[in-house]
């Protein structure tokens, strides 16, 4: 690409005060904790900048009394999404990324029980998580349904500083001035706004910097064509604005590491072990992964050839099938079933993934937790069962790339056009937006061309519109972690029909982003992570 061309589109198409939806990869996929990115993963970071600005002000000590109040769907099913725990974890000073997650629950009760918090990790404070922790569900700050208030006050309760923080989806947490002013580029994560960079802080720099700038799908495959790049080459380059390539890789492996790993733990655990939370559910990937790897489809799972998408029927039972001989139409037949091995494993990752993420592990916001099954498990799927060579270190690399990038800018796509918090869309904007950036992955990686990529983004969205987000007792379990089986399958079916069409169809993915937004909007707020309707009021839980 001639950097006179790009600077010529820049300044064509693109006026200071427009918006592009350019986000960096590695914001949009963070490395966090669950159950939840907006109900844990938001929150922690909130309650971490809270404290660092403390500290940049100079009046951390003078702090004696901390109140947080949370409103809105945090206060709904914040104790079922582990808002309260992210919360005395991030005014101690973790970070998602970082804290130790099987530590968390001991280290809160220890909190509860000596009413001690250690504000910035090394600053102790009484603090009583039963009262200083006020929850407000009836009420709802005006910005966004995800709303927090950090009060520090002095020892005879003068205020010392406040502010307000909005937990938005996917990890990403603006408070109103850059919610509502958009003087800066709310799609980055940092703990201090000073380390970040003009092109990404200032949402107007960004927009004359962005190497390649795009708004919607449309200008998204404009930028495509016109330069003669895949999706995810797009991507890669306006990565490069911020980052050096070898970064770029390091970051990318990161990212898949923990997503890998995720699977490999939540397959490994115990199908004894019963999730957090009083539902009793018990863990179901290991078992379904044991069944698969001990040839529970005896020798079918070879022979279906290498990349193992064709299905099978089997007979059920011992013996077989006998037809009788005056009624070749009316015979007596056994039940069958249909076997399908790599989608089987398919949904067992992505089982395990979100297990995991329901038990407080650490997982990949994809591009949120409550989502975060189905883009590992589409990518997994790919690796065993249809790459070239995964034991080439650079081929595994250029595929977990191209799968990542492109899933990314479809993302990208998502956040700008509309949302992906539960709070604001229903699961249609977690969910959904994770199958229809996995389907975009698997498209591009199987060698479809960008129309094909953005028709299986389009395809896959279409058909979760409307999709709500009903957690039964505030739970990131049911009808959550199966959800992200469907949705994975769904990716892949989506993927399938796009690939075998020439990327022309009559919805657009403009068109189908701008559907769920619309939808969203109108979807009662019950229905909305709040768990007052659908599954959470008609599941009996006693």
């Amino acid at each position: 690409m001639s950097q006179n061309t790009a600077e010529v589109h820049r300044q064509h198409r693109f006026q200071p005060s427009e918006q592009h939806a350019v986000v960096s990869t590695f914001d949009l996929f963070s490395i966090g904790v669950g159950p939840s990115s907006s109900h844990t993963v938001g929150p922690m970071r909130a309650a971490k900048i809270f404290v660092e600005d403390l500290k940049k002000a100079g009046v951390l000590d003078k702090v004696k009394i901390m109140k947080v109040h949370l409103y809105g769907s945090l206060a709904l099913t914040g104790v079922g999404h582990g808002t309260p725990n992210a919360i005395l974890m991030g005014l101690e000073g973790e970070t998602p990324e970082m804290v130790d997650a099987k530590s968390i629950v001991s280290r809160c009760d220890t909190i509860s029980t000596s009413s001690t918090l250690n504000l910035g990790g090394t600053y102790p404070i009484k603090f009583s998580p039963k009262s200083d922790l006020v929850f407000h569900p009836q009420a709802s700050l005006p910005q966004h349904p995800n709303g927090m208030r950090f009060l520090a006050m002095s020892a005879n309760a003068e205020l010392v500083a406040c502010n307000e923080y909005f937990s938005i989806g996917g990890g990403f947490v603006v408070n109103e001035r850059t919610r509502v002013a958009h003087g800066e580029n709310v799609y980055y994560m940092s703990y201090d706004v000073s380390e970040v960079k003009d092109d990404r802080k200032n949402q107007d720099l960004a927009v004359t910097t962005a190497a390649l700038p795009f708004r919607t799908g449309q200008e998204l495959l404009d930028v495509c064509k016109r330069e003669g790049m895949t999706i995810a080459q797009v991507v890669w380059e306006n990565e490069r604005r911020w980052r050096s390539a070898d970064e770029i890789r390091e970051r990318t492996r990161a990212i898949w590491n923990v997503m890998d790993q995720s699977i490999e733990n939540g397959c490994l655990a115990s199908d004894k072990e019963m999730l957090p939370g009083g539902l009793q559910v018990k863990r179901r990937a290991p078992g379904l992964y044991r069944k698969l790897l001990r040839g529970f489809y005896g020798n079918r799972l070879g022979a279906v050839g290498s990349h193992g998408s064709a299905p099978m029927v089997t007979e059920q039972g011992t013996g077989l099938y006998q037809q009788q001989e005056k009624h070749e139409l009316l015979r007596v037949r056994r039940r069958k079933r249909m076997v399908l091995p790599a989608l089987d494993f398919l949904s067992a990752y992505a089982i395990a993934v979100n297990e995991e993420n329901a038990a407080g592990g650490r997982v990949v916001t994809a591009p949120t937790n409550g989502a975060a099954g189905v883009i590992p498990s589409v990518l997994k799927y790919y690796l065993e069962f249809f790459s070239d060579d995964t034991s080439c270190p650079r081929t595994r690399d250029s595929d977990i790339t191209e799968f990542l990038f492109t899933a990314a800018a479809i993302g990208m796509l998502y956040k700008r056009g509309a949302s992906i918090s539960a709070a604001e869309m229903g699961c249609q904007g977690e969910v959904g937006v994770a199958c229809s950036m996995a389907a975009a992955g698997f498209v591009a990686v199987m060698g479809g061309h960008p129309e094909m990529v953005t028709n299986g983004a389009e395809i896959a969205m279409e058909h979760n519109l409307g999709l709500t987000c009903d957690p039964v007792m505030g739970l990131v379990q049911i009808p959550c972690i199966e959800r992200n089986a469907l949705g994975a399958v769904k990716a892949v079916t989506a993927a399938q029909l796009a690939l075998n069409g020439d990327g022309q169809h009559r919805v657009s993915l403009d068109n189908v982003i701008e559907t769920m937004r619309q939808t969203g909007h109108d979807m009662m707020s019950k229905y909305k992570e709040t768990s007052l309707g659908g599954l959470a009021v008609n599941v009996p839980v006693c």
